[in-house]
C-alpha cells in the first residue's frame, strides 16, 4: 500500500477544494481524489462531474464509510471541523483539515487526542508552510545575518465586502482572526520559533462578536516583541507580509501565504539590500506531497496536531484580550 496512490475523499463541495486539493492532485501521482460528499447530494454530483471525481456520496456519513478511501480532506466551515474530523479519524481515515483546525484550542486538543487514540494522521492545512519560501525565510533567520531578532510583525488583510458570507457567521466560528488572522499568527509563531503571550488586542466589528479586523500586540519570554494584524474588511484592503527586525538588519517578505502567484523576499543590512524570489510549485502541491509522505512513510510535518493546538491557543488569547468570546464557546 505504501506505493499505491493515497485515495482521498472531500468532505463538502467547498469553494476552496479545487485549488487546495483537486488541481494539486493532478500534479501529485501519489494522491488521487476519489469521492466527494455535500449536504445537497445534487451539488456533490455536479461538483464531481465538473472536476472529474469518480464518486459523489449522498451524505458525509456515506463518504466516511467508503472503504475505498484512505484519507479525508475537510474544508467544512470552522465550526464543523472538530466533529467531522473526529468522525473521520474514528472511521479509520487520515485527515487533512483546513485552517484553522478548530473553533478553539479545546476542540483542537480533542482532535489531537482522537488522532492519537485511533493511530491516524491529522494535519492542519497551512499550505504556506510547505512552500520553499517558508524554508528560505527560516534559513535567513538561522544564518544570523539579521543579528539578534528583536521584533516580528505579520499582516494578512484582504477585502471581503460580503456581510452574509459564512466567514462572518459566529455559529460557524467565523471572524477575521479565524480566517486570515490564523495565518498571520501561524507565521509569527513560526518565524519567532516560540510561543507568544498576547499583551493586547483591538477588534473592529462587523456585528456583535464578529471581528472584521483585528490587531494584537505580543511579547515573548526572551523579551522579543510581536505584532499581528488581519482583516476581512478594513481601510487596509490588501496586505500580506511578514517582517523580522534584528539588531543588524531586517527581512521583509511580501505574500508569504501564496508565493506561487507573486512574492518578494528583501533583506536589508549595513552591507546592502538584496531581493530574492524562491522557485517552487503551488504551495498546495507541496502540502499534498508532504501529507502523502506523512501518511505513507511517517515523514514529519510542521503543521501537526501539537502545532495546531498551539496556534489555536494564541487565537483564543487574542479574542480574550479583545473582549470577545472565543469561537465555539
Amino acid at each position: 500500500m505504501a506505493d499505491a496512490p493515497l485515495r482521498i475523499g472531500i468532505l463538502g463541495a467547498a469553494r476552496i477544494a479545487p485549488m487546495a486539493l483537486v488541481r494539486p492532485a493532478r500534479s501529485v501521482p501519489e494522491a488521487r481524489v476519489e469521492a466527494v460528499a455535500a449536504r445537497d447530494p445534487e451539488r456533490a454530483r455536479r461538483f464531481a462531474a465538473k472536476h472529474g471525481i469518480a464518486r459523489a456520496h449522498d451524505s458525509y456519513d456515506a463518504l466516511l464509510a467508503d472503504p475505498a478511501l484512505d484519507a479525508i480532506y475537510n474544508p467544512l466551515p470552522n465550526g464543523l471541523h472538530c466533529a467531522w474530523t473526529i468522525r473521520a479519524l474514528e472511521a479509520g481515515k487520515d485527515v487533512l483539515c483546513e485552517k484553522p483546525i478548530a473553533a478553539n484550542a479545546d476542540e483542537a486538543a480533542q482532535m489531537a487526542e482522537a488522532a492519537r487514540r485511533t493511530g491516524r494522521k491529522l494535519v492542519e492545512a497551512f499550505h504556506w508552510r510547505y512552500h520553499p519560501l517558508a524554508a528560505r525565510m527560516l534559513e535567513v533567520l538561522a544564518s544570523g545575518e539579521l543579528g539578534a531578532v528583536r521584533d516580528v510583525e505579520t499582516r494578512f488583510c484582504i477585502p471581503l465586502p460580503m456581510p452574509n458570507d459564512i466567514r462572518y457567521r459566529i455559529e460557524l466560528a467565523g471572524g477575521a482572526t479565524m480566517d486570515t488572522g490564523c495565518y498571520a499568527i501561524h507565521a509569527l509563531r513560526t518565524l519567532a520559533g516560540a510561543e507568544p503571550e498576547v499583551v493586547s488586542a483591538r477588534a473592529r466589528l462587523l456585528r456583535p462578536e464578529i471581528d472584521r479586523a483585528m490587531a494584537a500586540e505580543m511579547r515573548f519570554a526572551d523579551g522579543r516583541t510581536g505584532r499581528m494584524s488581519c482583516a476581512l474588511l478594513s481601510a487596509r484592503l490588501f496586505a500580506i507580509s511578514a517582517t523580522v527586525r534584528g539588531d543588524r538588519g531586517e527581512m521583509r517578505v511580501f505574500n508569504f501565504v501564496a508565493p506561487q502567484f507573486y512574492h518578494r523576499l528583501t533583506v536589508r543590512t549595513p552591507t546592502g539590500t538584496r531581493r530574492e524570489r524562491v522557485a517552487g510549485d503551488a504551495s498546495y502541491v507541496h502540502q499534498l506531497r508532504a501529507f502523502v509522505d506523512h501518511v505513507r512513510r511517517d515523514a514529519p510535518v510542521p503543521t501537526g496536531p501539537e502545532d495546531a493546538i498551539a496556534n489555536m491557543r494564541v487565537i483564543d488569547a487574542v479574542y480574550d484580550r479583545a473582549g470577545l468570546r472565543r469561537r465555539g464557546a
